[in-house]
């Protein structure tokens, strides 16, 4: 088949794009990292957190719910 790939497909042309760390750096204004996870409170109850970090300015932005008692779990829907 010459220079094909085995199933008679030439490879991809070389890319003359940015490196995978030079699109990273050219996009930090939009990239944004979450978490979302509980926190154990002293009083024996549990938050529950979302915590968002812009690469950009490396500002944290977190949001808590409710105290919630032991055993009930995540709410089952958003506050209102």
């Amino acid at each position: 088949m010459g220079d094909s790939e085995e199933g008679g497909i030439d490879p991809a042309p070389r890319r003359t794009a940015p490196t995978w760390s030079q699109f990273l750096r050219s996009q930090t204004d939009a990239i944004l990292a979450c978490d979302f996870f509980t926190a154990d409170l002293l009083d024996g109850t549990q938050a529950h957190v979302l915590a968002v970090i812009e690469h950009a300015t490396r500002r944290i932005a977190s949001s808590a719910s409710p105290s919630i008692p032991p055993g009930r779990g995540p709410p089952s829907r958003p506050a209102t």
